[in-house]
């Protein structure tokens, strides 16, 4: 009888792709990072609990592709400064990607906010576009020229925070008590140039970033880089206090607001 693919594969087949995974080569992505400082009391209140705010409202937008065994991803991230006692980080609210396998593999391994999304990153001479976008709004555009190279940084150590849970089956809750996940990445930089531009955040019902808004621009730049990334569970948190921020990682967790409104009927105002 033929082996049927979709049946148990062997001891051999399973630790074969556990080698596989932990010796994967440096992948190089190409780029675009802007930073700012926006509202203070917007980036708080988009905070879960345990995490605090940094000492500054940063927020970090980064729009990347990257060409992995010939097939091209586009990758994205649109993150606020916090602190989880004593280590400071990101915590991503979107993170818009080109493909599925990205997204599947980071939601359910690390409980990163990845949605299906546009990504695009456009060099022409010393002329910069980065965009992310979805429902046919590009939420957040990125554009500027660049005004010369920058000496690349020393390998450094990053960390996200992610919040990593199940919507209960019955739609009440979570299925699990959900976990505060540390996601470490060592970051390398091989070229870096700083850009002179802007940062547009437009209206969106699905991404709202707006609510983010750029008080003072801090840096871009475009640069092609490589990490490692391991993730750890450091706490359990509180179901109660995580469930007003669901929305975070759904467009709506019961589907109901996601429709477009239907226009006014014959009277009707």
């Amino acid at each position: 009888m033929a082996r049927v693919r979709y049946g148990p594969r062997t001891e051999d087949e399973i630790r074969a792709a556990k080698q596989a995974r932990s010796v994967l080569p440096d992948i190089w992505s190409t780029g675009v990072v802007a930073v700012w400082e926006s509202d203070p009391d917007a980036v708080a209140q988009v905070l879960p609990a345990p995490l605090k705010p940094a000492d500054r409202p940063l927020v970090r937008v980064n729009i990347s592709q990257v060409d992995i065994f010939g097939s091209p991803l586009g990758a994205g991230s649109f993150a606020v400064a916090a602190q989880h006692g004593a280590q400071s980080g990101w915590y991503p609210l979107v993170m818009p990607m080109t493909t599925e396998r990205a997204l599947i593999g980071g939601r359910e391994v690390f409980g990163e906010p990845k949605k299906l999304g546009e990504v695009a990153v456009a060099r022409d001479g010393d002329a910069v576009t980065a965009r992310l976008g979805r429902h046919g709004i590009d939420f957040v555009e990125v554009h500027g020229r660049v005004s010369g190279e920058l000496e690349p940084p020393a390998p450094a150590e990053k960390v996200d925070f992610y919040f990593k849970f199940l919507p209960a089956v019955d739609g009440d809750g979570f299925d699990l008590d959900p976990v505060l996940v540390h996601c470490t990445r060592v970051e390398r930089v091989r070229k870096l140039e700083a850009v002179d531009g802007e940062v547009i955040l437009r209206e969106s019902a699905f991404d709202p970033v707006a609510d983010l808004p750029v008080r003072r621009l801090l840096e871009i730049t475009i640069g092609e880089k490589t990490s490692d990334q391991r993730g750890r569970v450091v706490e359990r948190v509180s179901a109660e206090a995580l469930l007003p921020f669901v929305h975070q990682r759904y467009d709506d967790p019961a589907q109901v607001l996601d429709s477009v409104p239907l226009p006014p009927q014959s009277g009707e105002a």
